[in-house]
This record gives structure tokens, C-alpha cells and sequence, in this order.
């Protein structure tokens, strides 16, 4: 096994190599721009990671990691639309630099690009491969629609958020994973396993995304600090609040959700001391930790050697550990 910065080097050469800018330039370019802005480039070296880990050789999985990476990509320059976005990874968003017909189209060229991508691989892997991403593709954009539901109902449970979560962004950690273990041709269980693991890992990694929205250093989080707190979104630091708040807070909390003032400073100011002052915002630590905690025990029942499970829980443990 190699380290994680070798994966996730090899990976980015491996995407700069299959970068370019052809024509029609105005619908190329804007793919080139957002993917060529960085970011963990998590899942991508998870598959990569998941095919050694099985016994394979990850460089057969690089184009099922690129296809996670530009399908990733795709569903931001989307989720950025509809949610007004200004910055991705601290750069303008695709629809601020061009405009948002750009930004539908270029996406749209996008998501075909990652499903042409499986048809590098034969036979039986690749099927299993599209049928995953099918269904993993779906589901993100199921978990995308709650999302927006979300924000305009005042009545969202607990286990409702965490399912949106689970569609929206922890199903392609997972799947990531998964892709791994079809490539290196693993078998059915432990595909299963390590999709699980994925699961839980990924649940954990969005809750720590919700806490840092809130609680992140913008310079280095790399977006609109706040910016589910100005678009009404009722993540589990909101939920958690107005479940413990007094009266009084759980009314700023609706009021405040209920509309989009001039003044977003102040509402993010008076958002972000409810969600400490009711308890919320160390209750999503503890939140981010279990669920981090159900991903490592899933990993102990993986049959693979202690260093891959040393890797595999380094790389979680680094994740939960992240400021961007």
C-alpha cells in the first residue's frame, strides 16, 4: 500500500492528463475551471485506495475515480445554482464567472463525461460499475431534492436530515469505495463492507461540513462562511437547536429562518451564538464523532490486513480533523 498523498498525486496527474479545452470552448471551460480548483479530492482516492486495499492495481481504478471526481464536480456546479452560491473552494463559483446557462450546460457535459468514462472497463466490471453509479447518481440528486424541500418546511425530523445527508453526499463516499472493490474484483461482502464503512464515514464527513459552514475559518474553508445559515437550511446544528433551545431562542430560530435580511451579518452572528448557547454546536461534534466511531467498527470486520485498516482509519481520522 502506497501512502495517501501518493494516491491523491497520482490521481491529479492522472486528471491533468485527461484535461483540455476543446471546442466549443465556452461549454469546455468552465469544466477545465472546476476541476482544475483543487479541493480533497476525497473520493477519487478512495477508489483508488479500496482496489489496493482488495489486491488490485489502482492504477486499472483511475478512470472510475475520475469518473467519481467529474460526477462530484458536475453535482457542484449544480448545487452552486439553485443555491446562489459565490464561491467554490475560494474562487468564484462557474454561474458567477460565466452565467448560469453556462453553468446547466457545461454541467450537463459533465455527467456524460463521467458515465463515458466506465466504458474503459469489460465485461462484468463494467457493468457492475454503471449500475452502481446509476443508482448512486440518483439517489445524490434525491438527496439534493429534500435538501431544497427542506428549507421551506418548518417541521424536518432528525432522521429525515440524516437521510438527506446519507443521499446527498455520504452514498458517493461510499460508493467511491465500493468501485474499489469492483475493480479489484473483491468479493460481494466485502464490496458490501466496505460500502458500509463509506457510509458512515461520509454521513460524519458532512455533519463536520454543517459545523464548519458555521464555525469555519473563511480563509481556509473555501466558501461563503455562513451560507447555509443565510439560505434558511436546516442542518443538524439548526435541528439540534430548536429541539434544546428556550422559547425564546426557538422563536429567533423560525423567525430568523423565515426570511433573507439585508443584513446577513447580524443573522449569522445571532444563528451561530444560539447554536453554541443551546448546546447544539457541541452536540454535532459529538454527533460527527459517533458516527466516525460506526464507520471504524464496521472497519475492524473487514477482512484485510491490520496496515490497510491502519490506512483506511488514518484517512478518516484526518478527515474529521480538517478545517476546509
Amino acid at each position: 500500500m502506497y501512502t495517501i498523498e501518493h494516491y491523491r498525486n497520482e490521481f491529479i496527474s492522472y486528471l491533468e492528463s485527461k484535461t483540455e479545452t476543446k471546442e466549443p470552448v465556452h461549454l469546455y471551460a468552465p469544466i477545465t475551471y472546476i476541476m482544475s480548483l483543487g479541493g480533497k479530492r476525497l473520493r477519487p482516492v478512495l477508489v483508488l485506495m479500496a482496489a489496493e486495499v482488495f489486491g488490485g492495481d489502482y492504477r486499472k481504478a483511475l478512470d472510475a475515480a475520475l469518473a467519481i471526481e467529474v460526477f462530484h464536480n458536475f453535482s457542484l456546479v449544480h448545487d452552486d445554482i439553485m443555491d446562489d452560491a459565490p464561491l467554490r473552494r475560494g474562487k468564484e463559483t462557474v454561474h458567477e464567472k460565466w452565467d448560469i446557462n453556462t453553468g446547466i450546460l457545461s454541467g450537463d457535459a459533465m455527467l456524460i463525461t463521467a458515465y463515458q468514462l466506465f466504458e474503459n472497463y469489460n465485461g462484468e466490471t463494467f457493468r457492475n460499475l454503471a449500475k452502481l453509479f446509476s443508482k448512486t447518481a440518483l439517489e445524490v440528486c434525491e438527496g439534493q431534492q429534500y435538501d431544497v424541500d427542506f428549507e421551506t418546511r418548518d417541521d424536518v425530523t432528525i432522521e429525515e436530515y440524516l437521510k438527506m445527508i446519507e443521499y446527498k453526499t455520504a452514498v458517493l463516499v461510499a460508493a467511491a469505495l465500493k468501485m474499489g472493490g469492483i475493480v479489484a474484483e473483491a468479493s460481494l461482502n466485502d464490496q458490501d463492507s466496505m460500502y458500509e464503512f463509506g457510509r458512515n464515514l461520509g454521513i460524519a464527513f458532512q455533519l463536520q461540513d454543517d459545523y464548519l459552514d458555521a464555525f469555519g475559518d473563511p480563509k481556509t474553508f473555501g466558501k461563503q462562511v455562513g451560507g447555509d445559515i443565510i439560505e434558511n437550511k436546516k442542518t443538524f446544528l439548526y435541528l439540534k437547536a430548536y429541539e434544546l433551545g428556550a422559547p425564546k431562542q426557538k422563536k429567533e430560530l423560525l423567525d430568523l429562518f423565515s426570511i433573507h435580511p439585508i443584513d446577513v451579518k447580524e443573522k449569522i452572528n445571532t444563528i451561530k451564538r444560539i447554536f453554541i448557547e443551546s448546546g447544539s454546536a457541541e452536540l454535532t461534534q459529538k454527533e460527527i464523532e459517533r458516527f466516525t466511531k460506526k464507520a471504524f467498527v464496521v472497519l475492524e470486520g473487514l477482512n484485510i490486513t491490520a496496515e490497510k485498516k491502519n490506512l483506511l482509519r488514518e484517512f478518516g481520522e484526518n478527515l474529521m480533523r480538517r478545517k476546509v
